[in-house]
């Protein structure tokens, strides 16, 4: 480790991988109330459970995200982090405002309170004080992150890294606007929802796996930046009017409908850029790395986001096909694999490659690492296929058929079951990274002062 302010990172990555534990739990209990209706329904309803499951989901990956950026800006800007204090401020407010949001979920506290209650708005249901409280915190982080930078050496990989994360953030505030107006309300929820995943986070993963290539592999900077501008270039240009894709049935006009189609498709593009990108660096690559469980997890994430983002968005995307497809098990296959794939991937391979580092030994239980990749990934593939063709039967059935809704569930039931086999693959794997990464082998664990002093020796010969 090259900067000891570095450190901060193992401390967003430790809380990162709790809510991951608990985003996974939570999202197999959810499988599981599919085929069984009546399972925990006194006690954590299902609207409850996929509050806490998808609020987790992206709090972790926010986590995560602050933690790469708190890892990588060091290194590349050539000096230490602007406050170490502020950071640990930052990680406790979220923290915080995370506690205060799953006992507000759990428990139903503060109902129809403006400040204290939870809201309905999907993804964003946080109390406003909660709401807030993400807002203070990231205000402390880009103001921390920028002095950082603006100090130091500018690179491609911090200019994108703080493009995304200033725009990530500059979002969120659409989060405190909601019109009576249904319609309107709900064009201004996909500015943050469709704006992040699909915008401003991509931005994020194109810096930050643009910074693994460049460790991993060894190849020249130059040709990782001229990479990544084209990536973000089409990430733009693709993902802002792509937003039209989510206005085709809300009330909006009908040339969404056209603009939707058309620049929605080419999101493809970029996720296709972002897994040529990898392979290249790969196949161009110099450098044999010791951390083979961090590059698999890059190509892998780079791999399953262009198939879950690109492929199975592409599959629902244009308006002659979302009007019979939107809102049944389809947009739920996408969703799941784009979400692994781009950004839980993601975050775990850039976990894999710092805790190493941060803990200062050799890359340690990279079988279980790597064997806890094919068990995600292959769960979570068979879980999108498993809901691709719930969703093609569920489209047919309910929408062109004109069956009820609850009928067409009672005859999707084989398909949930499968579903939940699949999640259960998926929490294993989960279980099996987090040991891999947390809990060290019993040699590393007895390696004396000499053997400690050829590790960080030969960290710093594979950087």
């Amino acid at each position: 480790m090259k900067y000891q302010s570095q450190k901060i990172a193992l401390a967003y990555f430790s809380v990162a991988m709790a809510l991951f534990a608990l985003q996974v739990s939570f999202g197999l209990i959810m499988g599981w109330i599919y085929v069984d209706g009546n399972f925990l329904t006194d006690i954590l309803p299902f609207n409850i459970v996929r509050m806490l499951h998808t609020n987790s989901l992206i709090v972790w990956l926010l986590l995560g995200f602050f933690g790469a950026a708190y890892y990588l800006v060091p290194e590349e800007a050539e000096r230490e982090i602007h406050s170490t204090k502020l950071a640990y401020l930052q990680l406790a407010i979220f923290v915080i405002g995370a506690l205060g949001a799953v006992l507000t979920y759990s428990f139903n506290l503060f109902e129809g309170n403006f400040l204290l209650g939870k809201e309905g708005r999907e993804f964003l249901e946080q109390p406003r004080w909660v709401k807030a409280g993400i807002v203070v915190a990231a205000l402390i982080f880009l103001y921390n992150v920028s002095m950082t930078v603006l100090k130091g050496r500018k690179t491609a990989i911090t200019n994108i890294l703080l493009l995304g994360l200033w725009g990530l953030s500059l979002l969120f505030l659409f989060a405190f606007y909601n019109p009576g107006n249904l319609a309107l309300d709900k064009q201004y929820w996909w500015y943050v929802v469709h704006l992040w995943v699909e915008g401003t986070w991509e931005l994020v993963m194109a810096a930050i796996l643009g910074y693994l290539m460049l460790k991993l592999t060894g190849v020249d900077r130059e040709v990782v930046e001229k990479w990544l501008y084209v990536i973000v270039a089409a990430a733009l240009f693709s993902g802002i009017l792509g937003t039209g894709h989510h206005y085709y049935w809300i009330g909006t006009p009908g040339y969404w409908q056209w603009i939707g189609s058309v620049f929605s498709s080419l999101e493809v593009v970029p996720f296709f850029a972002m897994m040529a990108f990898a392979f290249v660096m790969v196949w161009k690559g110099r450098r044999d790395h010791p951390n083979k469980a961090a590059l698999l997890w890059s190509l892998g994430c780079a791999t399953l986001a262009f198939f879950g983002a690109g492929v199975w968005g592409f599959l629902h995307t244009l308006h002659g096909v979302n009007y019979y497809t939107h809102g049944t098990q389809i947009t739920a296959a996408h969703g799941h694999l784009a979400f692994f794939g781009a950004y839980v991937s993601l975050n775990l391979a850039i976990i894999s490659y710092a805790m190493p580092v941060l803990k200062g030994r050799d890359p340690y239980n990279q079988v279980l690492n790597m064997a806890s990749f094919w068990l995600m990934s292959s769960g979570m593939v068979f879980m999108t296929v498993t809901l691709t063709f719930a969703g093609a039967l569920q489209t047919h059935l309910q929408r062109v058929n004109g069956e009820a809704f609850m009928e067409v569930q009672d005859q999707l039931w084989i398909f949930y079951a499968m579903r939940f086999g699949s999640g259960v693959a998926v929490v294993l794997g989960a279980i099996l990274f987090i040991y891999s990464v947390m809990v060290p082998r019993r040699e590393v664990i007895a390696a004396g002062p000499v053997e400690q002093a050829r590790i960080d020796a030969e960290h710093i010969a594979a950087e």
